[in-house]
């Protein structure tokens, strides 16, 4: 076998190792969006019963997986190992101190101040989401071959938008509390609403929140641009790649 060939079956490998981390990312944004705006709609925060705690726990479940297919998705990206490590390191702490203190049918972990060990848990993770986003939007707009992967990436990384946004409004309002100007459950609650409120900005929806802090309707505003600006771009990139049949 030819040193071309070995080449050509590597890249084909990490291709379709590529499509199905993109895949899954995907499959577990759509469940995570889906239970955050219908599930969390039937749940009781402030007095769970038995069907509250199930539904609280499955999501959390979903979170923290989808976490790790972050991390899994970070490592088509680059080969540095120290990065890798660190990010697997601060996804491992925040998913177990997260399960451990949230976990609703016994609390493990006692948090005498639970505003700020939230705050502490986002402000983790949204960098992580941030780093994902920008190694995942070089990849889409990288290479001059249109293929399945570039279209499940693009997916991908427009759901990866709503959700990291959802992060940074659930952050702020541990900040100003009330920020959407009304009353949330920290937790669970506050940030299902906010993916609500995100997935509406960024399709372009009105929504029940007409008086939200300032610095939230700003950050909104860059939401809903940045949103609107990446379809553009993105769109405009796949239509212009040739397939790879008509590539080759």
């Amino acid at each position: 076998m030819t040193l071309t060939r070995i080449l050509s079956n590597n890249a084909t490998d990490q291709e379709k190792e590529k499509n199905k981390d993109y895949r899954n990312v995907v499959i577990a944004q759509i469940i995570i969006v889906v239970s955050g705006l219908v599930l969390t709609s039937f749940t009781n925060y402030e007095e769970p019963a038995f069907k509250d705690k199930l539904i609280i726990t499955l999501f959390s479940g979903f979170a923290a997986f989808y976490a790790f297919l972050l991390w899994d998705l970070l490592k088509d990206f680059t080969t540095n190992r120290k990065l890798i490590g660190v990010v697997l390191v601060v996804l491992s702490v925040i998913t177990i101190v997260g399960l451990l203190g949230e976990f609703p049918f016994y609390k493990v972990l006692e948090i005498e101040n639970r505003r700020e060990y939230l705050f502490a848990l986002h402000a983790s993770l949204f960098p992580i989401e941030v780093l994902v986003i920008g190694f995942a939007i070089r990849d889409l707009f990288s290479g001059n071959v249109f293929t399945s992967s570039k279209l499940w990436g693009a997916a991908a990384v427009y759901l990866m938008i709503g959700i990291s946004f959802a992060s940074l409004y659930d952050l702020i309002n541990f900040v100003i509390p009330g920020s959407l100007g009304v009353h949330l459950t920290l937790g669970i609650e506050s940030y299902s609403e906010f993916i609500y409120y995100s997935f509406a900005i960024l399709g372009g929806l009105d929504n029940a929140y007409q008086n939200p802090e300032p610095v939230l309707r700003n950050i909104g505003v860059i939401e809903a641009v940045w949103g609107n600006l990446y379809a553009i771009l993105i769109i405009g990139k796949l239509l212009g790649l040739p397939s790879k049949k008509e590539n080759d």
